[in-house]
């Protein structure tokens, strides 16, 4: 059998796959989001002046940026059980030129002393501690579910599912940390990102091969 003949029959199974398999698809990952919005509640909580800094553009920012590249990647993520998916990475770097924009207003507010500090932060440690704890959730959850289907790539298909878990965990964190300067965030926020999108590549290649 040809490749592109294997393709077009895993893409007619898996578009006829029953309801509960669908389901699994998306109930998974609902209960992977839960479980981390749990954690984060119970273990770290929501900051406590999150009334004043709703009243600065840095923290409605961070959560924003977050929660949008969380809801991209979600659906990216949740698409690629399909062989003929295509990966759609414009929204996805949109979101991430909305943040570099924010950076740079950063650096034009702030007098040079202040950006070190800002970008060191508080919490540093807690934020790459605390991100890719709570991504583990969800990332179990995409990867289980993408077993449902037949991607094209494993590494491909692990590496969104990452992503989409960081910026979950990303999304929820943010309602606990202080520090809410873009540098911060593209920093610490991004470097704890790319863990667990490392981590859902690796684990995408060895759990979702044909």
């Amino acid at each position: 059998m040809k490749t592109d003949d294997l393709i077009n029959a895993l893409a007619a199974d898996t578009a006829t796959k029953p309801p509960n398999a669908l389901l699994r698809l998306w109930l998974l990952p609902a209960l992977g989001i839960l479980v981390a919005l749990i954690a984060m509640l119970i273990e770290l909580g929501v900051r406590g002046d999150i009334l004043a800094a709703l009243q600065s553009w840095r923290f409605p920012l961070k959560v924003a940026v977050a929660a949008l590249l969380a809801v991209l990647a979600l659906r990216q993520a949740i698409g690629l059980y399909h062989p003929q998916a295509a990966l759609r990475l414009k929204p996805l770097l949109a979101v991430l030129a909305v943040l570099a924009a924010a950076v740079l207003a950063e650096l034009l507010l702030l007098p040079g002393d202040a950006w070190l500090p800002r970008l060191v932060g508080r919490n540093a440690a807690i934020c790459m501690t605390a991100i890719p704890l709570l991504a583990l959730a969800p990332l179990a959850a995409l990867l289980f579910a993408l077993r449902a289907g037949a991607p094209v790539s494993g590494a491909r298909a692990g590496a969104m599912a990452g992503l989409a878990a960081a910026a979950i965990a990303a999304s929820f964190y943010a309602l606990h940390c202080p520090d809410d300067s873009p540098l911060f965030v593209i920093t610490w926020y991004g470097l704890s990102g790319l863990l667990v999108t490392a981590l859902g590549a690796l684990l995408g290649h060895r759990l979702l091969r044909w």
